[in-house]
């Protein structure tokens, strides 16, 4: 078996990869349409002012809005058509998925298999257009507001005519990208909104890069300062491969059967349990919840006095809760935690894999099928949670108190993005891997056919 295991990886290799064809047009069709991702982020709303609204958006940097620019690959930051990403359909499925686990009829429809998949999926597109619209008309009311405010004129014609339209040009953009994906997925290499998400994370890539290095050719940046960067973003980067493949599986044993030769034979089988089950989830809870006090605030401050008791207050918030300070790197680790137990109680049921178990007659060896299976799963699965929920602290926190000590507020080097980046980069190797292997055997099955014909 371990001979026959090396030759099939053996051949996972580029003399393989120039002769699947299908794979080679999958691969272009992606990159097509990620080209086409990038493009519509240089598409301007109508109706905005993009000198105005740069200084709108230097003026609101560190709050929510810069998590949502660095997954839109700067098209908030430019007012783009889509602008709102697709963070509105992420928060849905999410916000679906949390009422799937708790609501009775929701629970049912989950339990349903392909059709209650495809009612969900329903749900989720309906409650992105709720998100986007809301989002879209707070968006256009906020650009009409700064340009009263301060008496630059962000918005060209502002009226309710600028909002609707800029609510349909959003709305329309997101959907968009939801179809751009979908097309990844099913005609590309998979993983297409996770591409996307991933596409506008390293599209900051290259100015973090230049501002790094040209930081350094000045001085303004210590040499010592752009080595250890470096460095740290390697070794986050091992660790977080080590980390998301580590699993803990647990041996299920099956009743013996007879086998072909008449022999009694007993199967048995893992059930995998990763180490971080709840996946980059609790981060973009964590900092989006903690950013977004922080966010309204700084929008509030520009019309609020510092002499008033509240814009006294609004002013100290936005001091506390500012990047690198103790209070808001400990609120941020505290959220990591807690959305980490909270998610992976919700996407992993240990009661429903223990009937489902015991309805084909597997069992773990020492443990007795039914509810004390549920209560041992429940308790490897805690402990693991508690390793991988300090994982993704460290992974997290660590990029922060960087920033903070060099003064260098880059998102992109964030742990959320780093998460992000390396997940779907090791996903889509997998994808490409399953091709190149399925057309190994493709082709083996061609030649064995062709050898029966010649007998």
């Amino acid at each position: 078996m371990a001979s026959r295991a090396d030759n099939i990886a053996s051949t996972l290799n580029f003399a393989n990869f120039s002769k699947a064809t299908e794979l080679k047009k999958r691969i272009w069709f992606t990159i097509g349409a990620l080209i086409i991702f990038r493009f519509l982020s240089f598409v301007p709303l109508p109706g905005v002012n993009p000198l105005i609204l740069e200084s709108l958006y230097a003026q609101t940097r560190g709050g929510i809005l810069d998590l949502f620019n660095t997954f839109s690959g700067g098209s908030l930051e430019r007012m783009s058509l889509i602008a709102l990403g697709v963070m509105p359909y992420i928060t849905s499925s999410i916000v679906v998925q949390l009422a799937a686990s708790l609501h009775p009829a929701l629970m049912a429809l989950k339990k349903e298999g392909e059709a209650g998949r495809k009612k969900l999926n329903q749900y989720t597109r309906y409650g992105t257009v709720f998100l986007c619209i809301i989002q879209g008309w707070f968006i256009a009311s906020g650009l009409e507001a700064y340009g009263a405010q301060s008496g630059l004129q962000a918005v060209v014609n502002p009226g309710y005519m600028f909002r609707v339209g800029a609510v349909i040009s959003l709305v329309g953009g997101t959907m968009f990208l939801l179809w751009l994906g979908e097309q990844i997925t099913s005609r590309g290499i998979g993983n297409g909104v996770s591409l996307i998400i991933m596409a506008g994370i390293v599209a900051q890539m290259p100015t973090f890069v230049a501002n790094l290095f040209e930081g350094g050719r000045t001085g303004s940046i210590s040499p010592f300062v752009v080595v250890g960067l470096v460095a740290v973003i390697i070794v986050l980067v091992l660790f977080i491969c080590f980390m998301e493949r580590a699993q803990r599986r647990l041996l299920i044993q099956y009743p013996k059967r007879a086998s072909q030769r008449g022999m009694m034979q007993a199967d048995r089988s893992h059930l995998p349990l990763k180490l971080n089950t709840a996946g980059v989830i609790p981060p973009i809870f964590a900092s989006s919840l903690l950013l977004l006090p922080l966010t309204i605030s700084q929008f509030a401050g520009n019309s609020l006095s510092p002499d008033t008791a509240l814009g006294s207050f609004v002013i100290s918030l936005n001091q506390y809760l500012a990047h690198g300070k103790p209070i808001y790197m400990l609120l941020y680790a505290a959220g990591i935690i807690f959305f980490c137990f909270f998610y992976t109680a919700v996407v992993f049921n240990p009661e429903d894999t223990a009937d489902n178990l015991k309805k084909n007659g597997g069992f773990i060896p020492g443990i007795r099928p039914g509810k004390n299976t549920a209560t041992y799963l429940d308790y490897v699965l805690t402990r693991i949670t508690v390793v991988g929920a300090i994982y993704l602290t460290i992974v997290c926190v660590v990029p922060e108190y960087w920033m903070a000590q060099t003064g260098m507020m880059m998102m992109f080097m964030g742990g959320t993005s780093l998460l992000i980046v390396v997940n779907v980069t090791v996903d889509t190797i997998t994808q490409i891997q399953s091709h190149l292997l399925a057309h190994q055997y493709g082709d083996l099955i061609k030649k064995a056919k062709l050898k029966g014909r010649l007998r």
